[in-house]
């Protein structure tokens, strides 16, 4: 897709990629909402990645002028792990690039960030995004369970 913009959220992008997610993510977290989106973005702005579809006209005129949110990813570092969230494609855009192009965004980030490999939280009834995931060179490690806590304050 030539016409497709690679780049960081900014906090004004945040509204929007909560809705985004509505549409275009299976599944929500304990953390998909603004406050934890915000927290990310207040962390690490580089973190989460925007794939946007430039209209014809104005595609150069800068951050979100004439633009549609097409994906999103997460690129998390935490100095030791690479880790992948949230790499979310509108369904009307699967298919054409979209996502290989946010997850190269992503590992480009990594390798500049010093990180040696990635891994992604993958729902295991999503059979479209293990083909995606698959398709991009990753491969699910069984001997390893995600074990969480929900954590209250």
């Amino acid at each position: 897709m030539s016409d497709l913009r690679i780049r960081a959220a900014t906090p004004e992008d945040l509204d929007a990629v909560l809705a985004f997610w509505k549409t275009a993510a299976e599944g929500t977290s304990i953390s998909d909402d603004r406050g934890g989106v915000e927290r990310l973005a207040a962390r690490d702005p580089e973190a989460l990645i925007l794939a946007e579809q430039l209209a014809e006209q104005g595609a150069e005129s800068g951050a979100g002028s004439g633009a549609e949110l097409v994906g999103t990813v997460i690129a998390g570092f935490d100095g030791w792990r690479c880790h992948l969230y949230r790499l979310a494609v509108h369904p009307e855009r699967r298919r054409q690039g979209v996502g290989t192009a946010l997850l190269a965004a992503a590992e480009e980030r990594f390798v500049r960030l010093g990180g040696r490999r990635g891994d992604a939280m993958v729902l295991t009834r999503n059979e479209t995004a293990h083909h995606a995931w698959r398709a991009a060179g990753y491969a699910p490690e069984e001997k390893w369970r995600r074990w969480v806590k929900p954590l209250t304050g």
